[in-house]
């Protein structure tokens, strides 16, 4: 087990050390199971403040009152929602079982939050026309490209120049929400537009290239297995940072994507600017496609595959357009 070398450290050291040691353990646990960037940086941002909640106590002499007070203060004192309730969880729980090797009988006795039902926030198309009217440049692109794809925001900021079929009008989704991928349609109205995206990136690659740079992340073990492929201009995202990072997984400098921030705070000028009284995410546009779509006549498993779900319950929440429930009903004081 390649986390007993960490034992003797945890449970000799003092204090900060321990917390520090435990960290490092989760890091290298989250990279040899390849968990997102995002994960690890929110599971170690959980699970050092549950250590520190708990200063020099092993973490293995804890228990399940423990868990639950920690989680109890979150949600009293922190008022977090209940998603991020269960994702600290679920971060002291891969401590316990992939870090420390434990498996402890009180772990499959702990409560998950209940997460309440929520209706999507849904725009209008002339809300939505009204939103794009006020964007510009790049991040009016990907603000289409997630209308018009009903693609997740770290897809759409994720996606690869590769990945783009102009021929058949379709994009391919690498590596989604589960690990799974999956085609979605190109809006021909996009063509023009996300051309001279991709032609900017193939000008700013090749400029990198000649600076000795120009390599991208590759998932997995690509990098070992296709040297070169970091390199290629097929793996660069179309919507590249402005500026060569270093990559804080192994050191290496290489060109990201484009801070998925920055469309958020764009839709929030849009929205202001557009007079528009609804809350507006990344996500809301993925709600109003899908939503836009069933209202639009085409079936709920067609949506379903377009995006991505598992069960076709979780699409089951856009049927609020149709000729059912609320929408149906005729209020006595119209009659």
């Amino acid at each position: 087990m390649d986390y007993q070398p960490w034992v003797g450290v945890i449970s000799g050291d003092e204090g900060g050390d321990r917390v520090e040691a435990l960290l490092e353990a989760s890091m290298r646990r989250m990279r040899v199971a390849h968990y997102s960037l995002r994960t690890e940086r929110a599971y170690l941002g959980w699970i050092r403040r549950f250590l520190l909640a708990h200063p020099g106590r092993d973490p293995r002499e804890l228990g399940a009152v423990h868990v639950e007070a920690f989680l109890t203060g979150l949600a009293v004192e922190g008022r977090v929602a209940a998603s991020t309730q269960n994702q600290a969880l679920a971060a002291i729980l891969f401590l316990y079982r992939d870090v420390l090797g434990v498996k402890l009988a009180w772990m499959d006795d702990v409560v998950r939050a209940k997460r309440p039902l929520r209706l999507p926030t849904v725009l209008s198309q002339s809300e939505v026309r009204a939103l794009l009217v006020h964007m510009e440049g790049r991040m009016a692109v990907l603000a289409q490209l997630l209308y018009g794809t009903g693609m997740r925001l770290m897809e759409g900021v994720r996606l690869r120049v590769k990945d783009v079929d102009f021929e058949r009008r379709e994009l391919t989704v690498r590596e989604g929400k589960g690990g799974k991928d999956r085609r979605t349609v190109l809006p021909g109205s996009l063509v023009p537009v996300l051309k001279a995206e991709i032609e900017r990136v193939r000008v700013l690659h090749a400029q990198d290239l000649q600076r000795g740079v120009g390599e991208v992340w590759l998932p997995h073990a690509l990098s070992r297995k296709y040297p070169s492929a970091a390199r290629e201009f097929g793996w660069q995202y179309v919507f590249p940072a402005r500026n060569i990072s270093l990559d804080p997984r192994d050191g290496r400098w290489r060109r990201h994507h484009v801070d998925e921030a920055m469309l958020s705070r764009a839709l929030k000028r849009a929205r202001i600017a557009a007079g528009l009284a609804k809350p507006v995410t990344a996500h809301t546009l993925r709600h109003s496609f899908a939503t836009h779509l069933i209202e639009s006549g085409y079936d709920i498993r067609t949506v379903q595959e377009l995006l991505g779900h598992k069960d076709v319950a979780t699409t089951q929440i856009y049927t609020h357009v149709l000729n059912r429930g609320a929408g149906a009903v005729l209020s006595p004081l119209d009659r």
